[in-house]
């Protein structure tokens, strides 16, 4: 059984579209490192979910990107949530003109073993080595107390374009209310067109298709 680390029952159903009774929630609360990207976060994430589990799992990383604030507040998108709201990072964005955006998401797997090369990006260095220090990230992949150090894991990403509107909807969840795409914001979509268009369905359809054959 594949383990999605989440105790999000949006995602999860979002993964059963791609991946059906293979995938099951599980809840753990792994260590959520800070880093500037969402594949460090992700990525590090797998790995200590991984030891704890000891059965394949998958955690994801998604994050908000507005282009007129250089991407921000991307992997920092949920701290952002809790901290601001999505009601004043919308006005802020509004107010700025800044109003074109993206979503990313990453999925990370790890099931101990390695990989087979294939398009998609295999990581086999300790991600977490990008927040010491230069002297001590030769070290890092052998330090026994970096959980999960050298575990390899599997990346799939996934966006979407969209841009910020005032909220409209009371359907999904985080910042769809506040996120249009093609005329509809996410919280105005049917779970079933959210899937088809959003970024983690876009990182899960890729997952699950390179899953079918592992």
């Amino acid at each position: 059984m594949l383990r999605y680390v989440t105790t999000n029952e949006g995602k999860v159903r979002e993964a059963e579209a791609y991946l059906g009774d293979e995938v099951a929630a599980f809840e753990y609360d792994y260590t959520e490192i800070q880093a500037d990207s969402l594949e460090a976060v992700a990525a590090q994430g797998a790995r200590e979910a991984y030891e704890h589990v000891d059965g394949p799992v998958i955690v994801d990383d998604a994050g908000l990107y507005l282009e007129g604030f250089d991407g921000f507040p991307g992997p920092y998108s949920a701290y952002v949530e809790n901290t601001l709201g999505i009601e004043r990072v919308g006005r802020l964005a509004r107010r700025e003109n800044a109003r074109r955006a993206k979503f990313r998401c990453v999925i990370a797997y790890c099931d101990g073993e390695p990989f087979e090369a294939s398009p998609e990006p295999v990581d086999v260095e300790d991600r977490r080595g990008r927040d010491l220090d230069a002297d001590d990230r030769a070290t890092a992949a052998t330090d026994d107390t970096v959980v999960g150090s050298g575990l390899p894991v599997k990346l799939f990403a996934g966006a979407v374009p969209g841009r910020i509107v005032e909220p409209r909807g009371d359907g999904g969840f985080g910042y769809d209310p506040i996120f249009e795409h093609d005329g509809t914001t996410f919280a105005e979509m049917g779970s079933e067109k959210k899937n088809a268009v959003s970024h983690r369905g876009r990182a899960l359809g890729k997952f699950a298709e390179w899953f079918a054959e592992r």
